[in-house]
């Protein structure tokens, strides 16, 4: 038994045109769930598939409050694509952003409603994961997070030390999950978080109940109870949803 990664998941005031912005970016497509939400997957991609994560935008009243737990990483060739892709996004509406990252190689920028990703430079490691390099967790002990992680999913360890943690699908395709440390205590509900589900023949309790024997905690999102997913928390606090088997 083991949970898959389906989506990343942003909470925005417009879901429509957060997600024409990153379907735009991504050189995706635009499917609609119901009001509210907006999914973004690549064409071709008929549910959950390790090789292209799916960006999911969902309309909450107040998403203000802005915690960069969670942020993507964007994959480049060169250095001319890079370029490129930074104009191209500016286009859209992307913003350079400021979070003290100094004299880096890559990009920061936000998205139309600020929720910061990464440009990054041409890297071997991510040039065959498509448009999304990694999907980043920012958290106090990467090691700790990669090994609850690695046991909720069907993910191989691919890398860990003091500062970093890198999981990838264990058919090695598709974005990494990596783990970064950061300084400081996370206290706001972060605008992004991670969606898992388990697979069609496996049961959503018994996964959830799971993911409790490893560490996950019940969790409080303001999602009431007449919800067909389950909200838990990571170790470190951070909220992720587990959707029913598809």
């Amino acid at each position: 038994m083991a949970s898959r990664l389906v989506n990343v998941n942003f909470k925005a005031r417009d879901d429509a045109a957060l997600g024409r912005f990153w379907a735009q970016a991504l050189g995706w497509g635009i499917s609609g769930e119901g009001p509210g939400v907006t999914n973004v997957e690549p064409d071709g991609v008929a549910g959950p598939d390790p090789s292209a994560i799916c960006v999911d935008v969902v309309t909450v009243p107040a998403p203000e409050t802005v915690d960069y737990r969670v942020h993507i990483d964007l994959a480049t060739t060169s250095a001319a694509h890079q370029a490129e892709l930074v104009a191209r996004l500016e286009e859209l509406g992307a913003t350079p952003a400021d979070v003290g990252q100094g004299d880096v190689p890559w990009t920061v920028m936000a998205d139309p409603e600020g929720n910061v990703f990464c440009v990054l430079e041409p890297r071997e490691v991510y040039r065959d994961t498509g448009p999304v390099a990694a999907l980043v967790v920012h958290c106090a002990d990467p090691g700790a997070m990669a090994r609850f992680w690695e046991a909720a999913m069907d993910w191989t360890l691919h890398e860990v030390t003091d500062e970093h943690a890198r999981l990838r699908s264990s058919r090695g395709v598709g974005p990494y999950l990596e783990f970064l440390r950061t300084s400081g205590t996370k206290t706001a509900v972060s605008r992004a978080h991670l969606d898992v589900a388990p697979y069609p023949d496996d049961d959503q309790a018994a996964e959830v109940a799971r993911l409790r024997s490893l560490g996950a905690t019940d969790a409080d999102v303001g999602q009431g109870e007449d919800v067909p997913w389950k909200c838990l928390a990571d170790p470190e606090g951070n909220a992720f949803c587990v959707l029913s088997a598809r």
